[in-house]
């Protein structure tokens, strides 16, 4: 096999952008990816529609990143959400704006990205090889090259580890690129779930396991301070073990300490204040005069929550509708305005949306994403300590990142446009 210039391992957004950028530019890149196709994460991302990026400004982008978000400024910079959407519209794939501003392909699907990617990959002259990279190989402060399971040593001058972080395994993200930032002496800090269903104490969740709610706010606070700490809106699912869905995920990435409790309250009628709320109930009361209350709530409520809120407010369920107390009628009010929940941990790390933690960002130069240790070493994606919310602005993470470290590794080996 001809040595490469550059090798770049991880054939996802980020390896995929880093290595056409580069090969864009002159150089000789060499993509090797574990699995039978490039971007099978990619692929299943959006519900397999893509949240390609977030049409939003630059302060609102950076609002969105928790973690290490000034490590990114230069890279979004050169490379930002409005580029990300050119890059994708030249290449042939229409995109729309949803709410949220989150930019998806017209089409609806993952696929359409996926390709513009390995299509750019190919047109700039990228190699792709199909193996296993089982270890970095250094010397004297210098990367050298590979070692690979079936194609032995293959040397290069640059490497650019773009492996994802430890979510989603079946689709190749196992952590390898932590064994191999290790190896050239940079510290991890260690990984934990980001974008992960919640694990919910109360057995209510279970009951409601499948129903998916619309338009609906949530607030989280601390169980023993009572500080709040997000607030939402939009969609969420019940599950056995608790709740999962948009919000849901987005929150997780704010409750960063696994040691304590929080409390999550759903107001179910966001719309509506308080007084606007019992003004409902009461019209829904008088048409159903002579039922029971267990059976006068199904305009108001899915089946499925009936139930569940019967017994949060404590009225039985076969007291008469014109039996209603105004003190229960209120407590009714207020169960469907904070219907709240104890949340005493996320689900495994293996059901995250992404990895928060990686290789530390105080080691690579934030211009470059370059080590800071090892020279030749380079860095792009989910293997870095930086994560975003739900969105599109983790794609946008890895599209700016992979495309400062293509053009940063091209020009260190004398390659420009």
């Amino acid at each position: 096999m001809t040595t490469p210039e550059l090798i770049v391992i991880g054939g996802g957004p980020a390896g995929m952008m880093a290595a056409g950028t580069a090969g864009e530019r002159g150089a000789s890149v060499l993509l090797i990816e574990k699995n039978p196709r490039n971007g099978k994460k990619l692929l299943i991302t959006g519900k397999g529609r893509c949240n390609v990026t977030n049409d939003c400004d630059r302060d609102v982008f950076f609002s969105h990143v928790p973690v290490n978000p000034k490590f990114l400024y230069s890279a979004f910079s050169r490379f930002g959400n409005r580029d990300v959407m050119a890059f994708f519209e030249q290449r042939g794939v229409a995109l729309k704006v949803e709410r949220g501003s989150r930019v998806f392909p017209v089409s609806d699907k993952a696929a359409d990205i996926n390709d513009a990617l390995i299509g750019y990959c190919r047109d700039s002259g990228v190699r792709i090889l199909r193996d296993t990279v089982t270890d970095i190989l250094c010397e004297d402060g210098q990367v050298t090259g590979v070692q690979t399971e079936s194609h032995g040593a293959i040397g290069c001058r640059t490497l650019i580890v773009a492996t994802g972080g430890l979510s989603y395994p079946l689709t190749g993200s196992t952590g390898d690129g932590y064994r191999f930032a290790r190896t050239a002496g940079h510290t991890i800090v260690p990984p934990m779930p980001s974008l992960v269903p919640l694990v919910a104490a109360e057995k209510d969740c279970r009951d409601m396991q499948g129903l998916s709610l619309k338009n609906v706010a949530i607030t989280v606070t601390e169980a023993d301070s009572g500080r709040e700490i997000y607030t939402d809106f939009g969609e969420m699912l019940f599950t056995h073990f608790g709740v999962s869905g948009p919000v849901i995920l987005s929150a997780s990435s704010h409750m960063r300490d696994g040691r304590k409790k929080y409390l999550l309250s759903i107001d179910l009628k966001p719309a509506l204040r308080p007084e606007q709320l019992d003004a409902r109930i009461q019209r829904d009361f008088s048409e159903n005069i002579n039922k029971n209350f267990g059976n006068s709530l199904a305009k108001l409520l899915p089946q499925k929550m009936i139930s569940v809120i019967i017994k949060r407010t404590g009225i039985p369920f076969d007291t008469k509708v014109n039996m209603i107390r105004r003190e229960q009628r209120l407590t009714l009010v207020e169960t469907l305005k904070h219907l709240t929940f104890t949340i005493v941990g996320f689900r495994p790390i293996e059901e995250a949306i992404i990895t928060s933690g990686g290789v530390s960002v105080s080691q690579v130069n934030p211009r470059t994403m370059e080590s800071r240790l090892m020279k030749g070493l380079y860095f792009a994606g989910e293997v870095l300590d930086v994560d975003a919310h739900t969105g599109g602005f983790n794609l946008q993470i890895a599209f700016s990142t992979g495309r400062c470290v293509g053009m940063a590794a091209s020009e260190r080996m004398g390659h420009t446009l």
